[in-house]
């Protein structure tokens, strides 16, 4: 019950306007969400690429500031390793001769004197090539320091500096290393150098805070992935093995550089580059608001400019619930709304003239019927009445008389009868039903009364409606010979067109005629579309008229011929094929 209650309440919103209103709605909704999505889009991808363009521009400056750092140290080194004195001391103990104390004292304030000039460095170690270390003194040696493989890699680059990195002795410095070439003995080895660097040496957090923001994390390490600098916390550490794709709250930039073949990473969080974002999408949210607001009531103005003329049609139709319908004014809308108003004007008149054409059928059916329904207060009566007047003429002899009630019975019987299947009767009945009317009108007139009937036998199968032919023969008895001295003669006529599909049907007689203003009054009458509702003259005629009209089409009529002291001729057409 709810459910039918809901559905009724629903189906008075299933209006045209409505329907417009909603697609309208519909279509624009999409159209926001879809330039709002692709906007932001758009605008967040940007955001994200600017902000990743100035974080590469902030590694390679990053970069760049390291690979000084790195070269600085290089310089260093290769000062201390060529210095003069270093290389006459090597060579010394490369030839086996002893370094007084002396001597082993100023080659600690020439290596110190770099130290001076230079921050970063903690300390300098020198050693031989049997690995013995003779700066500072101790008993240390080269193997015990770094181990075999570095000795191993030191040798290997012939000269050149060796990042070892984190102190294997201390984890708050780093280490570098050299093999002290001597120029004087076919660049030979001589010995080590190696330099203690602090760690804060490669400090750059803040140059790359500056740069970025203060929430971002770099990362340094070096070519076999030991870390240099970080301020990236430990629970961060998974973003670097996440891939781009997955990883969604994070940007992830890194570049290697080609000298130092170190690795920097900065990882920031999204939110921290695209702050701009929130404002952009308050900004989508409050713009297609507006912009719904307007749409809709622009489509609601809309909708109801384009359902208007439908509305007051619809309410000129349901006008046709109650009576005739009425025709539409015109409306001024579309093209189509007006072919819609024109078609429907055009249906309204065909079916007011159908309307018209059917009572006028029905009305012209019950006057044909109208001498039978006045008798038919008991027809079973009527007839039996008859039938018994004629049983007892015959008795009597009196055969004609007798043949005289007959043939009234039989017109009764024709013409009270009106079932649906007695609507069409063909020729041969309307034929008989004719002769049987002609003996009882001779009765009446006797001798001066003559009549003639030609129908060739192949028409007598023809169908036409009933009492068709009957009420013109009744008016030339009653007008032409009735009103006429001496013999008059009736003559019913049917000849096939020259065509061969039509029936021409004549009944004329010799009485008294009309003269040209009779006749002329008479053609109006039959012209006129109205239903004669009174006897009087013509009416007959115009009950034919009609009735041939309604049932064989507007353009059938009857043709009057009549001339005063001559007679009157009635012709008409119809179908073999009715």
């Amino acid at each position: 019950m709810i459910h039918l209650y809901v559905k009724q309440k629903m189906a008075r919103f299933n209006t045209l306007r409505n329907q417009i209103l909603t697609i309208y709605i519909f279509v624009m909704t999409l159209v926001l969400l879809f330039v709002g999505v692709i906007t932001f889009h758009i605008v967040s991808s940007l955001l994200k690429k600017n902000a990743e363009e100035q974080i590469q521009q902030t590694i390679i400056q990053a970069n760049g500031r390291l690979e000084s750092l790195y070269k600085q140290l290089n310089s260093l080194t290769a000062q201390i390793v060529t210095d003069i004195y270093v290389q006459r001391t090597f060579l010394k103990e490369v030839q086996g001769k002893y370094l007084s104390f002396e001597e082993r004292q100023y080659l600690m304030q020439v290596v110190n004197s770099y130290q001076t000039y230079f921050d970063g460095i903690q300390s300098f170690e020198l050693y031989t090539n049997d690995y013995k270390r003779i700066f500072p003194l101790n008993e240390m040696n080269l193997v015990e320091r770094v181990g075999v493989e570095w000795i191993q890699e030191i040798k290997k680059q012939r000269g050149k500096m060796v990042w070892i990195g984190q102190d294997p002795k201390s984890s708050h410095f780093f280490v570098v290393a050299r093999q002290i070439r001597l120029t004087d003995h076919s660049f030979s080895s001589g010995g080590y150098l190696l330099v203690r660097v602090n760690t804060d040496y490669f400090q750059f957090s803040g140059f790359s805070e500056q740069k970025i923001n203060n929430q971002s994390y770099t990362l340094v390490l070096d070519e076999k992935g030991h870390k240099i600098f970080s301020s990236l916390p430990a629970y961060l550490i998974h973003v670097l093995y996440v891939k781009k794709k997955e990883e969604k709250n994070y940007m992830v930039v890194e570049q290697t550089s080609p000298l130092t073949k170190w690795k920097i990473i900065i990882v920031t969080p999204l939110e921290a580059l695209i702050k701009g974002v929130d404002i952009l999408k308050n900004a989508i949210i409050l713009s297609g608001t507006f912009g719904f607001i307007i749409f809709f009531a622009f489509s609601f103005f809309l909708s109801t400019i384009v359902t208007r003329p439908l509305l007051k049609l619809t309410k000129i139709m349901h006008g046709g619930r109650n009576g005739k319908l009425k025709l539409s004014p015109p409306i001024s809308s579309t093209i189509e709304i007006d072919e819609l108003i024109e078609t429907y004007n055009s249906l309204v008149n065909d079916i007011n003239h159908l309307i018209q054409m059917v009572y006028e059928k029905e009305l012209v059916r019950s006057q044909a019927e109208l001498k039978a329904l006045q008798a038919q207060i008991n027809p079973h009566f009527l007839f039996n009445t008859l039938d018994a007047l004629y049983w007892s003429l015959i008795e009597r002899d009196e055969e004609e008389l007798a043949k005289f009630v007959l043939n009234m019975a039989e017109l009764f019987r024709y013409t009270i009868s009106h079932s649906d299947h007695d609507e069409w009767v063909t020729i041969r009945e309307e034929m008989e039903h004719i002769q049987r009317y002609m003996e009882v009108m001779r009765v009446r007139w006797g001798e001066r009364f003559v009549w003639k009937i030609t129908v060739p036998d192949h028409c007598l199968h023809v169908r036409i409606p009933k009492l068709l032919i009957q009420p013109l023969v009744e008016n030339a008895v009653l007008h032409g010979v009735g009103n006429k001295t001496g013999i008059g003669t009736v003559s019913i006529s049917m000849t096939e067109c020259m065509e061969g599909n039509e029936l021409l049907i004549k009944v004329q007689d010799d009485g008294n005629g009309m003269d040209e203003k009779d006749l002329k009054t008479l053609k109006e009458k039959l012209t006129s579309k109205t239903v004669p509702s009174m006897k009087g003259s013509g009416i007959a005629l115009m009950n034919v008229n009609r009735r041939l009209q309604l049932y064989y089409g507007e353009e059938r009529e009857l043709l009057i011929h009549s001339e005063a002291g001559k007679g009157t001729c009635v012709t008409f057409q119809i179908p073999k094929s009715g």
